[in-house]
């Protein structure tokens, strides 16, 4: 019985090794791993394809291509449209980029790629910019002082808690997209070792597609939640 569970410890391990692909010879070296190196083909590929759909757009008689464009932005534009309000429009665009970019993160694997979304460095990062941009929004909505007092609301004494919330918030978010994509990792690699040809078929479906996809939408959902939040009065 010991044997499949180093087996399985073993690519857990693997999988959540960092490895250095390069290392940028400036300030005695930065290692750049292999996530920010899949990261970089992402934005490369998103970049491509986002000058080649964008290229000959009509205002009238449109094209298939187009159709599936405006669609597939226009769906997640009035999503966030309509959790946010005119109030939050601004941060609409942030909130669609890191929809597209956890989703093709997550389903990258697919393609032979370690997905980034594995590395806790790169869950953290957005995380951590998710909530620096939920902070702004109270902020530049309330004003600073009234920001500020914010902390002691309902009442002086829950200040602690609601200054606390600001780092588990982004705490909360990384563990989250990082947990559910480790977790789904591992119930696949049990799968495989139990039946590895035909049963890991539609659990793949699953775990590699539709999970990939839903735990994109759970993160900028909560993160639209949280600006709704700051927003409000």
């Amino acid at each position: 019985g010991g044997c499949p569970t180093g087996t399985i410890a073993d690519r857990i391990t693997e999988e959540l090794n960092c490895e250095t692909v390069f290392t940028i010879p400036i300030f005695g070296g930065i290692p750049v791993t292999e996530s920010v190196v899949v990261t970089w083909i992402i934005m490369a590929a998103l970049t491509i394809l986002s000058i080649v759909l964008v290229r000959n757009l009509k205002v009238e008689n449109p094209g298939k291509k187009q159709l599936a464009l405006e669609s597939s932005i226009g769906f997640l534009h009035d999503f966030f449209a309509d959790i946010l309000g005119e109030r939050g429009k601004q941060y609409i665009p942030y909130l669609i980029t890191a929809a597209i970019y956890i989703g093709v993160a997550n389903l990258i694997g697919l393609l032979g790629f370690k997905p980034p979304t594995k590395d806790l460095n790169v869950t953290a990062g957005l995380a951590i910019i998710s909530i620096f941009l939920i902070e702004y929004s109270g902020w530049k909505q309330k004003g600073f002082k009234r920001f500020m007092h914010s902390f002691a609301e309902p009442m002086a004494i829950v200040t602690p808690i609601n200054i606390m919330e600001i780092f588990i918030r982004p705490v909360s978010l990384c563990m989250r997209l990082f947990g559910n994509v480790i977790g789904s990792f591992v119930v696949m690699e049990l799968i495989k070792m139990i039946l590895p040809v035909v049963l890991p078929i539609p659990f793949s479906f699953y775990f590699d597609i539709f999970d990939g996809l839903i735990q994109a939408y759970v993160f900028v959902f909560l993160t639209s939640l949280f600006i709704k939040e700051q927003i409000e009065e």
